[in-house]
């Protein structure tokens, strides 16, 4: 993948084209940020000139960040930053990388001050209940040193909107249907739901604060078990 800008400068690019078809493999050019491009029809995405990348935070009116780990868990290393302050950021990532981190940067949605987050809970593809979370990335705050940020949470009733987006993202979930999954979800500028997390393996489900949940999570792990 590259940029439009880099079409005609990579010099790498042609070469590899022709290589790729020598050794009997069809391959495209395609820019990294085109929505129009279905990148599930290829087996293989190599980044090659996508050297625009930086233009992504230009296109958002966030006044901050967040810059955190690509592999994470419980905000652990994860930070809110003014959208200017470029030495806070880089001291925060220079330790990270070292350690062979990989790490990404995130516009921050600024009604999470507001409104929070909403988390999703299916049981056996079936939604189950809601929670809100209050914001956990204080402006300015250290990262946290504990197993997982201090959370916020109350029971929420889901919008239709929020649903409808949460199903569509567990709908996309390649593995069949699982027994449990959570779609945690942030409201844009405009007001609209955007997947901030899909949880796949380890979330909390938040039982305690849905009576009723627990019975059905163990009926559905238990049918599981009776089908072995």
């Amino acid at each position: 993948m590259t940029a439009r800008a880099a079409r005609g400068l990579d010099a790498d690019l042609p070469v590899l084209l022709a290589a790729f078809a020598a050794a009997g493999a069809h391959a495209e050019i395609a820019d990294w940020d085109d929505a129009a491009v279905d990148w599930g029809r290829f087996d293989l995405a190599l980044l090659r000139s996508a050297w625009d990348y930086e233009a992504c935070l230009a296109r958002h009116s966030c006044a901050g960040v967040v810059v955190k780990p690509a592999v994470g868990a419980g905000s652990r290393d994860a930070r809110r930053h003014e959208r200017a302050a470029t030495g806070e950021m880089l001291a925060h990532l220079q330790p990270l990388l070292a350690a062979g981190r990989s790490m990404m940067l995130q516009p921050y949605l600024e009604r999470v001050d507001r409104d929070g987050e909403t988390a999703l809970v299916f049981i056996e593809g079936a939604f189950s209940h809601a929670i809100r979370k209050g914001p956990l990335l204080p402006a300015g705050a250290a990262a946290t040193a504990a197993l997982f940020a201090p959370e916020k949470i109350s029971p929420r009733v889901a919008s239709a909107e929020e649903l409808a987006v949460a199903r569509r993202a567990v709908a996309q979930v390649p593995f069949g249907q699982l027994l449990y999954a959570r779609v945690d979800l942030v409201r844009d500028a405009a007001g609209q739901p955007r997947v901030l997390e899909l949880e796949l393996t380890e979330p909390s489900l938040f039982i305690s604060h849905a009576p009723g949940s627990e019975e059905r999570f163990a009926a559905a792990a238990l049918a599981r078990l009776r089908a072995c």
